[in-house]
């Protein structure tokens, strides 16, 4: 019954906005859509839950739209087939922003080429001295409801290896396969990308997440993210892989 309950209470909703859009006039839903669309890219990678709500309104506005489009334009056959033209070009446009939303990977600057050991034996000053030691990262595999970092989260599977992660407290992660992990002070989840394409980053305290395709986890150090290109890659920490000095 929980289930079901959840499941109305996504549809629900949705299925609204999708009768209120086709009752507007099509000129005022249209309006509608488009900010949907707006929200959805002002939103991504800001405030997860907003650019979540905004996808959805923007998916089921669209089919309330075209209908209302047929219906100012006589609802004979003639509105039909341009309401069935609009459906296919709207959806692909639709499919397209939210393609180039989840595929938005940071540029990141080449490496700058670390000193040889025995440059700095011979230096007169050598660095500050800091052995960084990387704790592994412990993977895991979400099967149903399960409880990770003391938050109540749920795992919704999709299909094709993926599905979405629910936290109690709002954020939702999505297009994520169930393989997950926790850092060792709880303050980052982490999940791969579908296809080993990747990892998907979120900073509990920050509230930012961050997807870098072509990254693997390397381990924490200090709770921190560590990532490497590839099995032979130099593990190096968050913000050099994202390009940015430390605050």
């Amino acid at each position: 019954m929980a289930a079901v309950a959840r499941w109305l209470g996504r549809i629900l909703p949705v299925a609204a906005w999708t009768c209120v859009v086709a009752l507007l006039p099509w000129w005022l839903g249209l309006s509608l859509v488009l900010l949907s669309a707006f929200g959805a890219v002002l939103f991504d990678r800001r405030v997860a839950r907003y650019a979540e709500w905004s996808r959805r309104t923007l998916r089921w506005g669209l089919p309330g739209l075209l209908f209302a489009v047929q219906r100012a334009l006589g609802g004979d056959l003639i509105a039909w087939g341009a309401a069935l033209l609009g459906a296919l070009v709207g959806f692909s446009l639709v499919v397209l922003l939210e393609s180039l939303l989840d595929h938005q990977v940071n540029r990141v600057p080449a490496a700058k080429t670390s000193p040889e050991w025995s440059e700095l034996a011979m230096a007169p000053i050598g660095p500050p001295a800091h052995i960084i030691e990387l704790v592994r990262a412990d993977w895991q595999e979400a099967t149903g409801e399960f409880v990770a970092a003391a938050d109540d989260v749920r795992f919704e599977a999709t299909g094709e290896g993926r599905g979405r992660y629910v936290f109690a407290e709002g954020q939702i992660i999505d297009k994520a396969s169930p393989r997950y992990c926790v850092s060792p002070g709880g303050g980052w989840f982490a999940a791969n990308l579908p296809g080993g394409r990747g990892e998907v980053l979120w900073d509990r305290q920050g509230g930012h997440v961050h997807r870098l395709a072509g990254w693997q986890l390397s381990g924490w150090e200090g709770d921190q993210p560590w990532l490497a290109q590839g099995n032979d890659g130099a593990p190096a920490p968050l913000h050099e892989v994202l390009g940015q000095g430390r605050r």
